[in-house]
């Protein structure tokens, strides 16, 4: 049977116009409820039973540690042993010089000086998917930033983890890796079963079952955020080429059939030669049955104004972000919304997949407008100080503070300040 020409649905600025999406429904939500809930009250026999029933854990260890990492990476050829530890380093300098971009602080205040240390969280919990793919790259993304942001203790978890996923924990420097996965497994890292901690931070992407749990244990842990499916807009001009547009919107939709994956460009004929490279590229893919699937839930949005195109990837607020057009530089400024952007034709998105440095793990369904993706500064939590040296210098500070807590009705907080505003001017009680 003949398949009629791949053609992409043509979109109206107004298609990509959207609020910060809601993800998961009310059945997966209450379910992950239960499971949560049950995991936080009876801790780790309800994870086992859990990991039995919905992981398919068999008669295999729950929980794996540093001698399974390092069995694991070494049995794995030299090529990919390698291409780990060069990823790992990529990621982990970056992380690092991200973590030490914010630094300690000190200003002087009358009488003394008032500032910031920049402390890292004591444990953190990082998710790697593990179901039609093993993700051994998010764990690394995870688990080794926040090694790299001075996190002391850091543990993994994953369904069915594969010798890579492993692998890839040795090179983070994981603590351990739960071999279980969906709702049981954010619940365990949030609130601590058998040998995990209860997580200070609880991170990674995953399933509607996964977000679900995440909202849900945001309550008692910082999240970093709620992933959906994941998106890409390239925004191209005429002058690209649209073997790397197809080559690169394929990429993104064969990740999982709900992926998103736009084209914004400047001309019908330019969308005609995408659609072109997209039905040739299909024919030998692997995974062209799911990557079809995703092309349907995108688009092209054609317009000969690059304004009207970045106004229109503004309001999309992708999770990523290309541009391949003559500037992208000058049109990246025009756009504030955006998980990463990956600018001009040879950065494609792959590399933020794969260990350039810059982190995947990045906000979706238009969250871009209200954060960024994960980094080290995700790991580090910011304390503030005061030191009075020179009371009486300070006596100004004690009247204001004094005057502001009465204008608020707290008067035992105004005699706070003023017994030590007396105490300068009375040189003690």
């Amino acid at each position: 049977m003949d398949r009629h020409p791949l053609r992409l649905r043509r979109l109206r600025a107004a298609d990509l116009e959207r609020k910060p999406a809601a993800i998961g429904d009310s059945g997966t939500a209450d379910r992950a409820e239960a499971i949560v809930a049950e995991i936080r009250e009876r801790g780790e026999p309800a994870l086992l039973e859990y990991a039995r029933e919905l992981d398919g854990l068999g008669e295999g260890p729950l929980y794996l540690g540093p001698r399974d990492f390092r069995k694991a990476l070494a049995g794995l050829p030299r090529d990919s042993r390698e291409l780990l530890e060069r990823a790992g380093a990529r990621i982990g300098a970056f992380a690092k010089a991200q973590a030490a971009s914010l630094s300690a602080l000190e200003i002087p205040v009358p009488g003394g000086f008032a500032g910031h240390e920049v402390l890292p969280v004591e444990t953190a919990g990082c998710y790697a998917p593990g179901g039609r793919y093993p993700l051994p790259s998010s764990v690394l993304m995870t688990a080794l930033t926040a090694k790299a942001a001075g996190v002391g203790t850091v543990w993994a978890a994953s369904p069915r983890p594969a010798p890579e996923t492993l692998a890839a924990c040795a090179v983070a420097g994981a603590e351990g890796l739960l071999a279980a996965g969906g709702a049981q497994a954010i619940a365990a890292l949030a609130y601590g079963a058998g040998p995990i901690p209860p997580c200070a931070r609880v991170v990674g992407p995953g399933n509607r079952w996964v977000a679900a749990a995440k909202r849900l244990v945001a309550r008692d842990t910082v999240i970093e955020s709620v992933a959906g499916p994941s998106e890409l807009l390239i925004l191209a001009d005429d002058g690209a080429d649209p073997e790397l547009v197809a080559a690169d919107l394929l990429a993104q939709a064969e990740h999982d059939p709900d992926a998103v994956p736009v084209l914004a460009c400047t001309s019908e004929s330019f969308a005609a030669r995408v659609e072109e490279a997209l039905e040739l590229r299909l024919s030998d893919l692997p995974t062209a049955r799911i990557a079809r699937r995703a092309l349907e839930n995108g688009g092209a949005l054609v317009n000969p104004n690059l304004e009207v195109l970045a106004r229109a990837a503004d309001a999309f607020a992708p999770e990523h972000l290309e541009i391949l057009a003559a500037e992208p530089e000058a049109l990246a400024r025009r756009i504030r919304n955006a998980g990463a952007v990956f600018l001009g034709a040879w950065a494609a998105e792959v590399l933020g997949d794969y260990g350039t440095g810059p982190n995947h793990v990045l906000p979706t369904g238009a969250h871009a407008r209200l954060s960024g993706g994960l980094s080290a500064l995700s790991f580090l939590r910011i304390r503030t100080w005061i030191r009075i040296d020179d009371p009486a210098a300070a006596s100004g500070l004690y009247r204001d503070a004094a005057a502001f807590a009465r204008m608020e009705g707290l008067e035992a907080h105004a005699r706070a300040g003023e017994v030590r505003g007396r105490w300068t001017v009375d040189g003690g009680r």
